[in-house]
């Protein structure tokens, strides 16, 4: 990792029969955001040129074929595909799910060679993504495979964090995922995120229970009691400040969130459903405990608004910020840690 006053900021653009465009847009049309990170959107020429004239956008582009030829102070665009693209906002269609995974790979590519710095990904549909190189539910499952580390959901806002121990995981199947050494890799995930990547030396982290009010004793299922409760406990044992598990229905409205630097929901809904009430349109989704940034905007591909020039670009700005101050922060953390005897005999 290296010290950059402005850092690389790599987009997927995502389905472009969606808002993705639309938002990428909006978000750089404020040169100011220019002095904070150079941006390179993974597409083509003709397609942000289409989105520029469609959206009336003020933005001068500049084109690269390699991305060591991108320019600081501009909106770089890497050609990933030469062809004109025909766009048909709100509808799904498999061929633009191909264009959106060429973003992706190629985005991921340039990543991992450090060519860029961090990566934001624009909404994909993930029905229509599914091919036969691409077996994915999503852009997590896929950067988990591709990046190293072990990867997990953790959405964010500056004063919420919400971690996952599964995600795109069948209500059904849930429990059967749900085992202790689950728990204990996922907390570490979070534990060392929060002291790496927002500076939080010494973290409180919040567990919701697996059942309706915890299992109460066994009567609504034995999971908390036979694998939750034991494992955090030997996790406070090691000495981390983890606590619960609490009653989800009433942790949030009760405002006891506020009490932690972040909170494990056991599942998707259980810690989507709060979090993006609670901040949608400025919430992030970051994929946490990857040697690699993330992130992304907490809503998809609104079809319903697509091409109309409604789309909020707060959250995928937000996740712009939030990759560039990630990237600061484990910058930061990276130089602390290192060789600190040596540091300490100086």
């Amino acid at each position: 990792m290296k010290k950059e006053e402005n850092i690389i900021v790599g987009i997927s653009i995502g389905d472009l029969n969606g808002i993705g465009g639309e938002i990428v847009l909006k978000t750089f049309e404020d040169a100011r955001i220019l002095e904070l990170c150079t941006p390179v959107i993974f597409a083509s020429a003709k397609t942000m040129n289409f989105f520029k004239s469609h959206f009336k956008s003020s933005i001068n582009f500049h084109n690269i074929n390699n991305v060591n030829q991108l320019v600081h102070g501009k909106v770089n665009v890497f050609n990933c595909w030469n062809e004109p693209v025909k766009i048909n906002f709100g509808k799904e269609d498999l061929k633009i799910g191909e264009y959106a995974i060429k973003s992706l790979k190629a985005a991921t590519k340039s990543l991992k060679e450090e060519e860029i710095d961090v990566l934001v990904t624009a909404p994909i549909n993930k029905h229509n993504i599914q091919a036969d190189d691409f077996k994915f539910p999503g852009h997590t499952d896929y950067l988990a495979l591709e990046l190293q580390g072990e990867s997990l959901m953790f959405m964010i806002t500056e004063n919420l964090r919400v971690g996952l121990l599964t995600d795109h995981v069948p209500v059904k199947d849930i429990v059967q995922h749900i085992s202790e050494e689950l728990i204990v890799g996922k907390i570490n995930t979070i534990y060392k995120s929060l002291q790496k990547d927002f500076r939080i030396s010494k973290p409180k982290i919040a567990v919701l229970g697996i059942n309706p009010h915890t299992g109460d004793n066994g009567v609504i299922g034995n999971e908390d009691d036979d694998v939750l409760r034991p494992t955090l406990k030997k996790i406070k044992e090691d000495g981390k400040l983890v606590f619960g598990p609490y009653a989800a229905d009433s942790f949030f409205g009760s405002n006891n969130y506020k009490n932690f630097d972040a909170i494990v929901a056991t599942y998707h809904d259980q810690g989507l459903i709060p979090f993006k009430t609670l901040s949608f349109g400025q919430g992030v989704n970051f994929t946490a405990g990857l040697n690699r940034i993330r992130t992304s905007p907490d809503h998809g591909t609104a079809y319903e608004i697509a091409g109309k020039g409604q789309a909020d670009a707060g959250s995928f700005k937000e996740a712009v910020f939030a990759a560039i101050q990630i990237y600061k922060n484990r910058y930061d953390y990276e130089q602390l840690t290192r060789n600190p005897l040596k540091k300490a005999q100086k």
